[in-house]
Formats: C-alpha cells, structure tokens, sequence
C-alpha cells in the first residue's frame, strides 16, 4: 500500500516516465543551444541559464560545474572573446565555480559600461554611422545659408544698380533680358532674308544689264 502510494506521488510530481523524458530532452536542447546576444547584461543570460540547469537538476539530470562554466564562456558573444581568452589563461576552469565566473564577467560589464560613457563624452574623433550622418546634414545646411546669402548680396547688388526690374524691352518678359529673346531672333532672321532677296535681285538685275550690253 505504501509503494503504492509513493508511486502515485512520484508519478503526479514528475509525470510519468515519458513525460520525464520530454521535459529532459527539451531542457538539453535548450541548454545545447544556449546563446548569449551582444547586448543582454551578464545578469539576465545568468538567469536564463540558471533556469535551465535547475530544472535539469529537479529532473535527476544535469552536468558538471565544470561543464557549465565552460558552456557559459562558449555562449557569450565575441565581443567577451578577449575577456574570455584572459581567463581561461589565468584561471583553472576545473575548479572555477559558475558563481565566481559570473562574479568575475560582472565587474568586467561594469568596467565596459564606465569606458563607453567616456568616450561618449569625449569630441568626435571619427565619424562613424550617425555621428557621420550629423556633420553631412551641418555641412549641407551651412553650403545653404551660404548660396542663400549670395543670392541675397546679388539682388542687393542689382537693386543698386537699378537692374532689379530688368525684364526683355521687346516681349515685356521679366525671365530673361532682350538679347536671349526668341522675338528678338527671329527678327533678326526677318531682316537678313531681304537682305538675300534683294541681293538676288541685285545679281539678276545685273546680269541682265551685262546681257543688254
């Protein structure tokens, strides 16, 4: 009766055995395919992490201290690289707890969040992105006000001199001045085609004299 009542409990905390074996199987795959992104803080991957393992452990499965220290440092994202090359150099990862590797990555984080608030108060020294982006706008703004001023210096200018009313004497037409008017061509072709005519007339004229003479 006693077993019996032991195998009920054991069955309805932990499911029975294939159920047992999903949940573990499930747990290892997530703890194989464990991955830690550029920006998530040492202090969330931990807490993903830690999930994982504990629920390996409640389930009778789990790995080594060693074991999860290691894949921890694999899942970090290259920009550790360096920070984890320096430790499994200084280090012995066999007897490195997961706690003091976490400890450690921390107070490198802070350290990295401390430089990058310095050098975002510090000048431009490259242009990268936006910063890029900032000083192009500033240089088409600037190139702007300045066509802007010229032109506002030559209409002055013109005013002066009395040409800010210039338009074309011929067609009125204030877009452009009499010698750029197409009237003022095509007059032009008008007066030079009776000058041809007459200057065949003129040859004509004189080839009939030479005949009469």
């Amino acid at each position: 009766m006693a077993k019996e009542i032991w195998k009920t409990l054991l069955i309805t905390h932990q499911g029975n055995s294939q159920v047992k074996d999903n949940k573990i199987d499930l747990l290892v795959q997530q703890y194989e395919q464990f991955v830690i992104s550029k920006d998530e803080s040492i202090d969330s991957a931990f807490s993903r992490f830690n999930t994982i393992i504990t629920s390996l452990k409640s389930l009778d499965e789990g790995y080594s201290s060693k074991n999860y220290v290691r894949k921890f440092l694999r899942a970090l994202h290259p920009k550790w690289r360096a920070k984890v090359t320096a430790i499994e150099e200084s280090k012995d990862l066999t007897s490195l707890s997961l706690d003091e590797l976490i400890g450690n990555l921390k107070v490198h984080e802070m350290i990295i969040k401390k430089d990058s608030k310095i050098v975002k108060q510090k000048p431009i020294v490259r242009h990268g992105g936006k910063r890029l982006q900032e000083v192009l706008q500033k240089k088409r703004k600037i190139r702007k006000t300045t066509s802007e001023r010229q032109k506002k210096f030559q209409r002055s200018r013109d005013d002066k001199n009395g040409k800010s009313d210039r338009k074309c004497f011929r067609c009125g037409d204030s877009n452009h001045v009499i010698r750029e008017c197409p009237r003022c061509h095509e007059g032009v072709a008008e007066r030079q085609e009776p000058k041809s005519l007459f200057g065949r007339s003129w040859s004509y004229s004189g080839k009939k004299d030479d005949d009469k003479r």
